[in-house]
């Protein structure tokens, strides 16, 4: 019998997030819009990420397991055995908000031109603790393609794109280490209009473990590298095995937890006045990192009154 055709694919790559697993799968199936699949893609993971997923019984789910392969690679072999036409990333350890594909879909029936289409969030840290909101960079077509070089405009997570079009344009490349994603939006846009949401359609999880850290904790290399592969919208194998080389000598727990830490708390200061979680945060960074200069001043300004905090976080907005 020829299996039912979903109209979206819900595609989650999965590495080493038994932790977090259940309540990702969980918030797919509460969607109230049903005519979907959740295809999960578990990419090499050595503790029991596949048999959390084998306790949903619901037969929506598939699990495919393979050696491990990056996020990239996991994505791509999504790709290529996703039913639906529509394909909606996300992240076996973020949580997804129960109207979220119902207002995608809905938004790409009535606009034919639109090919991908991202939304707002709410970020939430390990314990799954509110810790900020977020709207992507830009919100409409224009806006996106004017500033997609400086700054991701889509929280990848969030996104719902044409599985046409996404491998018409290549799918995601594997050089291109941590902004696979963002190298690919680029040359989706020659296919199509994009789109973001203002509306937080997701919420997601900031946590250690995560593949991407705050580039701020990035080599200066990487991130020269990585504007050059963006201008010219392509990259060499060449400079993918030196974007991997750079990442694998910072794959070490102490800079993963400092950057997470070091982020959380200038979230606390900045978009959510809580400067005793900020000192918290800022303290275990600086731990991991002890010349990391700017926590110190983060540090120092968790004392002062929000209303000075605000004003000093708007200078250093307009100055840039």
């Amino acid at each position: 019998m020829t299996p039912h055709e979903p109209k979206i694919t819900v595609l989650m790559p999965a590495y080493n997030v038994a932790r977090y697993i259940a309540d990702a799968v969980r918030s797919v199936l509460a969607q109230t819009f049903t005519d979907f699949e959740l295809l999960v893609i578990d990419d090499g993971s050595t503790d029991n990420t596949a048999s959390v997923v084998r306790t949903f019984a619901d037969p929506r789910i598939r699990l495919v397991r393979q050696a491990n392969s990056g996020v990239a690679g996991a994505l791509n072999t999504g790709l290529e055995l996703a039913r639906a036409p529509l394909v909606a990333r996300f992240d076996a350890d973020d949580i997804c908000y129960p109207q979220r594909l119902a207002v995608q879909y809905a938004a790409l029936q009535e606009d034919p031109s639109l090919v991908v289409l991202g939304s707002a969030a709410d970020y939430i840290d390990a314990e799954r603790r509110f810790v900020f909101a977020a709207t992507p960079p830009a919100l409409t077509d224009a806006a996106i393609r004017a500033q997609y070089q400086q700054a991701c405009p889509f929280i990848h997570s969030s996104v719902l794109y044409r599985k046409a079009d996404v491998i018409a344009a290549g799918g995601y490349d594997l050089r291109a280490h941590s902004f696979e994603d963002h190298l690919l939006w680029g040359r989706l846009l020659q296919a199509g209009t994009a789109r973001n949401l203002d509306t937080p359609l997701i919420q997601v999880r900031l946590n250690a473990q995560s593949v991407t850290i705050d580039e701020r904790w990035r080599t200066a290399r990487f991130r020269a590298l990585k504007s050059e592969v963006l201008q010219r919208g392509a990259i060499s194998a060449e400079e993918g095995e030196e974007l991997k080389a750079i990442l694998q000598k910072q794959d070490r727990r102490r800079i993963k937890e400092g950057a997470y830490h070091a982020l959380i708390g200038k979230k606390y200061l900045w978009n959510n006045y809580q400067p005793a979680h900020a000192r918290r945060s800022l303290r275990r960074a600086l731990a991991c990192r002890p010349f990391y200069a700017t926590g110190y001043g983060l540090l120092a300004a968790s004392f002062l009154p929000e209303a000075w905090l605000r004003r000093i976080y708007q200078t250093i907005k307009k100055s840039g």
